[in-house]
């Protein structure tokens, strides 16, 4: 497990499902939740897990005692294993579950597809009646051919305990779900407050565009009210693209770059368009070249070296999997990412990786493909994370993940609310 800054102080326990390469696990932990189990399939997903913090869970009775304890870890099918165990002792469920059917990388079967696995989650939800739900995923669920399904999901999550029959329809069992949410009390046990959120990871200080659906859940009884959420605990918008565009226009982004050739920093700016006026404190959106070469929001972390050795450790020794690799190209619908803006979107799509995402534009013209540790920073995991198997299951970890502070930020509100929702109760 990573070494922290500063001491965590618990909030909450968490179950963990569909955790990948850590990415959620790791903002859960880092904003105070106890991980009382987590579950994920893939093997090489899983041997990532048991490198950083996690073990192989010795039975039911395994659950941690403390906030840094090694988080107990079930491999294989979710729809094997039974959470009841943990009724009534779980704060948050948070996962991602699998995105592939509803991606616009992939091949858009949607709730047809086997590898949705929403079902799951809920499944889950209904065994240990958590008091809330952190859920991510790709924003090609609100594509118009997918949004009846979305919203379908949106209802199964707020009234979890009305079970789908076997040989039922998902539209006859909505059905059902629209006539009980007429027939449920608003504040009943058996409901959740659902509340869905459209997001930018780069408005939240993620040095990359990525558009993601957030969907956070409260026990109706907690009276945590969707009102509530968004005016109080929802996070709010950090960092702009304006306030970047004024910082480069102004010359405070170049003050901590003053290493950039004045011929690159003058082609950025003759690029920019007018920088509206800034009505709010925003910082600016993080930049490649900060997460790369030094991020004025998190100082304690070193420059990243800029030379590559071709298939090899970097023979510095302390920069794991920042190894180069060969054969980089760019051209049309091929185009990279340019140091002085956000990266891309880091993908793991099932044809591979489209559109240059991991290839990048350096200051003296040259290009090449990220490395899997630049990569990491992007999804702004730890330098010291490690990520199990060769590069191509490594980066489809990382396009897979949630970046670490995106979840963290959204976390940290929820144990918020919870909060709130508990002192209110205190007091009654």
């Amino acid at each position: 497990m990573e070494d922290q800054d500063e001491p965590l102080t618990e909030v909450g326990t968490s179950i963990e499902l569909f955790s990948g390469g850590g990415g959620l696990a790791l903002a859960m932990h880092r904003a105070g939740f106890r991980h009382l189990v987590m579950n994920e399939f893939a093997p090489r997903a899983c041997e990532t897990l048991l490198k950083n913090g996690a073990v192989k869970r010795k039975s039911e009775d395994h659950i941690p005692l403390a906030l840094n304890d090694e988080w107990p870890l079930i491999q294989g099918d979710i729809r094997d294993f039974n959470f009841d165990y943990l009724a009534q002792k779980v704060d948050v469920v948070a996962g991602g579950p699998p995105c592939q059917p509803f991606s616009l990388g992939g091949i858009h079967k949607g709730y047809e597809d086997a590898r949705n696995m929403f079902p799951q989650l809920f499944k889950v939800v209904q065994q240990t009646q958590p008091k809330a739900i952190i859920c991510e995923n790709v924003r090609g669920l609100l594509r118009t051919s997918f949004r009846p399904y979305f919203n379908y999901i949106l209802r199964e999550l707020s009234l979890p305990f009305e079970e789908r029959a076997e040989d039922a329809s998902w539209e006859a069992h909505d059905a059902q779900l629209v006539q009980r949410d007429r027939e449920i009390s608003q504040n009943s046990e058996e409901r959740y407050v659902v509340i869905p959120m459209e997001v930018n990871a780069a408005d939240y200080g993620v040095p990359q565009v990525r558009n993601r659906v957030i969907i956070v859940a409260f026990k109706a009884s907690l009276g945590i009210t969707a009102e509530d959420w968004l005016e109080r605990f929802a996070p709010r918008k950090s960092h702009s693209r304006n306030a970047l565009i004024k910082s480069q226009l102004d010359g405070s982004y170049w003050e901590r770059h003053s290493d950039v050739p004045g011929s690159v920093r003058d082609a950025v700016v003759r690029s920019l368009p007018d920088a509206e006026p800034i009505t709010d404190e925003t910082l600016p959106w993080r930049t490649l070249r900060d997460a790369l070469y030094g991020n004025p929001d998190r100082p304690h972390e070193p420059p990243l070296p800029r030379d590559v050795v071709d298939k090899m450790e970097h023979p510095s020794g302390m920069w794991l999997h920042h190894i180069g690799w060969p054969g980089a190209r760019i051209y049309a619908g091929h185009t990279p990412n340019y140091l002085d803006r956000p990266a891309k979107t880091v993908k793991a799509g099932v044809h591979g990786v489209p559109g240059g995402e991991s290839v990048m534009l350096l200051d003296d013209g040259s290009h090449r493909y990220m490395t899997v540790r630049e990569t990491a920073r992007v999804m702004t995991f730890p330098d010291s994370w490690q990520l199990a198997g060769p590069r191509g299951e490594q980066m489809r970890q990382l396009g897979n993940a949630v970046p670490v502070e995106l979840g963290r930020v959204f976390a940290t509100a929820v144990a918020a609310a919870l909060k709130w929702a508990d002192s209110r109760q205190e007091n009654r």
